[in-house]
């Protein structure tokens, strides 16, 4: 029998609804549905995040990479609408980025502009994760309304064109346009051109650093970098990318799929546009607020990154949240850990643009 819209739109704010009702119980009751303690590395599993992988689990919800991607890519906004929760919001404007005569063509994008945001003000160009395969304007809805709203910076979010329909380098060249388009327009988003910045979670924190290095190259106007566990290196042969391959979300059988959906099989892994780990860093790159969650396998390419970007002499500031998993950047309606780090990394957005 086919659920209709009504029919599944009421079983998913029922599942919300259970989500977060069950994640605000005291921890001492979280503890005792969620099971003994988690330890990896020296790090402890935040009892929240742990309790709602094992909601996930007892609810047989299917990870995204184990679907056909349509279905992937509708599990992806399920997994979001359930532990984004609604965000306040200033307002919302709806735009379309480009121009079709040239480049790679026409981007929807969403500008999120804070409650009593002054103009002009800061500016984020965001790029949404999801391995260029998942992931849309709506998946990161509230994140980026969070974000936003908590740190008085506009943020505008970019849809890019997605894989295997459109395979690298795609997503990278529609980020780097969007971000010459929001530099070219930074007047009418109500931006300051002084104060402007790019930021991503996981596959859009590389496609946000790949636009920090091409700036910094072309002479683009950017103040700050925003790398929310950035994939920096394909190649993936680290600690973290074994040690937290199953059972944290992320997993390996996702990031093969990732790299079977938007590359070729002849790329080279450590192309600089895929792989910043391997980039000749210019000088007088923006600095750069990189974030990296400790029961994540992007954990030490993300923190190889930081150090790269150190060595390079870029002002860097690295924080590692080591009872977080891969994709706390979309839990902020639910539990009380990974929204707290969104407070964190909002307030660093909010002092990087000041």
């Amino acid at each position: 029998m086919q659920i209709t819209q009504p029919v599944r739109a009421a079983r998913n704010r029922l599942e919300a609804a259970l989500l977060r009702g069950t994640l605000a119980l005291p921890e001492r009751a979280q503890r005792a549905l969620a099971g003994r303690p988690v330890v990896r590395d020296g790090q402890t599993l935040a009892v929240d995040t742990q309790l709602a992988l094992r909601l996930q689990k007892l609810a047989r919800l299917a990870g995204a990479e184990t679907l056909p991607i349509p279905e992937g890519r509708r599990a992806v906004l399920h997994h979001s609408s359930l532990t984004g929760g609604r965000q306040p919001i200033g307002a919302v404007r709806r735009l379309t980025l480009g121009d079709p005569s040239t480049g790679p063509g026409r981007l929807p994008a969403r500008l999120y502009v804070p409650t009593g945001a002054t103009t002009p003000g800061p500016l984020m160009v965001f790029f949404h994760g999801g391995g260029y395969m998942y992931g849309d304007l709506d998946s990161h809805d509230a994140s980026c309304r969070f974000l936003a709203e908590r740190s008085d910076v506009r943020v505008l979010a970019v849809d890019y064109r997605l894989a295997p329909e459109a395979r690298f380098p795609a997503a990278y060249d529609d980020a780097l346009a969007a971000y010459r388009w929001a530099v070219d327009h930074a007047d009418t988003l109500g931006a300051d051109p002084a104060r402007l910045a790019v930021g991503g979670d996981s596959a859009g924190g590389c496609l946000a650093a790949g636009v920090a290095i091409a700036a910094a190259e072309q002479g683009l106007p950017l103040a700050f970098q925003l790398l929310v566990y950035p994939a920096t290196d394909a190649v993936r042969d680290t600690d973290s990318a074994a040690m937290f391959a199953e059972g944290f979300y992320l997993t390996r059988a996702f990031m093969d799929l990732a790299n079977d959906s938007y590359l070729d099989v002849d790329t080279d892994l450590k192309d600089p546009r895929l792989s910043p780990l391997y980039a000749d860093l210019p000088r007088a790159l923006a600095p750069a607020y990189v974030v990296t969650a400790g029961f994540d396998p992007l954990r030490d390419e993300g923190e190889a990154y930081a150090r790269k970007l150190a060595d390079a002499g870029t002002e860097v500031e690295l924080r590692r949240f080591p009872d977080q998993i891969h994709g706390f950047f979309n839990i902020v309606g639910v539990g009380s850990t990974a929204r707290a780090a969104m407070e964190e990394i909002a307030a660093r957005l909010s002092a990087g643009l000041a």
